[in-house]
């Protein structure tokens, strides 16, 4: 064991020499099997964090046996500090626990934290000894710990300026952390709650059950105002190269995203969870073969400091996935898209997603940027009731990534402001609309298009279109439209050719009022 500091930190690095490996190891192996069941959720509801704490460690320690306070009146980091000792499992008894300065282990084997019905109890900003940014940092980058398990606790930040990061974890091979409750607005400006990272490409881990559903406030309305920019992420792990899930997780509004785990290098799940009302982002996912599934998005209050409220926002490789999520906005901030995927987004996956979009500024639905990859929408629905906008945007005229609409349901009363009318905008050639549903009444009599398409060599397939002024606008070339029923409720025509549309075929279709265009 080694101690020392490092830029006014306190330190214990656990050393890893070969023949202390091996004994460590076989005790670890022993545990493997209650402790993958419970990171995997296979223990029984009756199976307490505790009694999975006593399997796989050479050691087990009662906290307040050993010292530790567990009133609230005394900082129990200085008994940590005297504890700390690699393949042990620390075991907090029901108490409040205050910590007035951050209890850091790297370059651990093995160790775990487990509360049973424990609550931490940070100091306020200005009583917080040392960085006032942390209460647990378990591993860094450069020295990681191998594998971690923080389990059971309840944390207490209802007190005036005691937002704090409960805990920072960097580990190589193995991370577990479940049932972390954050009471209290994250309100110091600093670091938000979590930030993890699995820092080798073959390490795996699951955050299950986080949960800070009270958020954070924006930095120029706490203590630490001018320090930083916007203030807290909710969960951090931007910088994970192992393949990293989050299970049924919880956020609040947080200023600066909500959940926040994009890096080409690492994979991520994002499974189950409610996330509600983050600046930038609530739900914001890059890396190859990283997926989004079950979750529950909500936009439902703007601060003063909100600029966009995006609730899914996908980056940063290809083959990313969303399935099986509701959105909700009905307080958006203008250009708040329901789901974005971004230009470093090689390919993208849509499945089962419903999203529901109110109010009264300009909002749009699903938005492909101009550079992102293929990208398929299948058995998805948006329901949009705006000022303007387009439940779906497909940008980029000049990209050769198409985009597969399978499913696809529009409908909604929207508004023209700002010149968005359709309820779907597709400026990229050789794209694919297959058993399409679009439905543009207009808000208050205003003139909305079902199907606008700018590019070229489009098909529409098995589509019902009707719109309060065009079904189908063609401004492209070489587009098909076969088997679709186009009807406009305000007596123009089913279909419109604009002059530079050229090559437009349409065949088999049932066209109410006729083709505007047509030579």
């Amino acid at each position: 064991m080694v101690n020392g500091s490092d830029a006014g930190e306190r330190i214990a690095t656990g050393t890893r020499t070969t023949d202390e490996r091996s004994p460590n190891r076989r005790s670890f192996l022993r545990g493997t099997a209650v402790a993958g069941a419970a990171a995997f959720g296979l223990l029984g509801a009756g199976t307490t964090s505790g009694a999975a704490s006593r399997e796989g460690y050479d050691d087990v320690v009662d906290v307040v046996e050993a010292g530790a306070d567990n009133t609230g009146s005394e900082s129990i980091t200085p008994v940590l500090e005297e504890l700390r000792s690699d393949d042990t499992a620390f075991v907090f008894p029901e108490g409040r626990y205050y910590m007035d300065s951050q209890f850091r282990f790297t370059g651990f084997e093995n160790v775990g934290f487990f509360g049973e019905d424990a609550t931490l109890v940070p100091a306020d900003y200005h009583a917080f000894d040392g960085p006032q940014t942390r209460l647990f940092r378990l591993g860094v980058s450069y020295n990681p710990g191998g594998r971690l398990t923080f389990d059971g606790f309840d944390v207490d930040q209802t007190a005036p300026d005691t937002g704090i990061r409960v805990i920072e974890a960097s580990v190589s091979d193995r991370l577990e952390v479940r049932d972390i409750t954050i009471r209290g607005v994250h309100d110091s400006g600093t670091s938000g709650p979590g930030l993890f990272a699995l820092t080798d490409p073959e390490g795996t881990g699951v955050v299950e059950r986080f949960r800070a559903p009270d958020g954070g406030k924006h930095i120029d309305e706490t203590v630490h105002a001018g320090n930083g920019w916007r203030g807290p992420i909710g969960i951090e792990a931007n910088t994970n190269v192992g393949h990293l899930e989050f299970r049924d997780c919880e956020l609040g509004g947080f200023p600066d995203n909500g959940l926040y785990a994009t890096n080409e290098d690492g994979t991520y799940v994002v499974e189950g969870g409610t996330f509600r009302n983050s600046n930038g982002a609530n739900v914001r996912i890059g890396g190859s073969g990283s997926e989004i599934r079950g979750v529950t998005v909500e936009v439902d209050e703007t601060g003063p400091h909100d600029r966009s409220q995006r609730p899914i926002r996908l980056e940063t490789g290809e083959d990313l996935l969303v399935s099986d999520a509701e959105i909700t906005i009905t307080s958006p901030q203008p250009t708040s898209h329901a789901l974005s995927v971004l230009n470093t987004c090689e390919s993208a996956h849509i499945e089962d997603v419903d999203v529901d979009i109110e109010g009264e500024a300009v909002n749009h639905g699903i938005v492909i940027s101009p550079r992102a990859g293929e990208t398929t929408i299948r058995e998805t629905t948006i329901t949009h009731e705006t000022a303007g906008g387009y439940p779906v945007w497909i940008r980029g005229a000049d990209s050769r990534d198409r985009v597969l609409a399978e499913g696809l349901r529009v409908a909604g009363a929207a508004g023209d402001t700002a010149g968005f009318r359709s309820g779907i905008r597709c400026e990229r050639n050789g794209c694919e609309f297959t058993d399409l549903e679009v439905d543009q009444p207009g808000r208050d009599g205003v003139d909305r298009d079902a199907l606008v398409v700018t590019g070229e060599n489009a098909t529409v397939e098995r589509a019902t279109l009707e719109a309060s002024r065009y079904p189908y606008v063609d401004r492209g070339a070489d587009n098909l439209v076969r088997n679709a029923e186009l009807e406009s409720t305000g007596d123009e025509a089913g279909a419109y050719l604009a002059p530079e549309a050229t090559g437009s075929t349409l065949e088999e279709n049932h066209i109410h009022g006729g083709v505007r265009g047509r030579s």
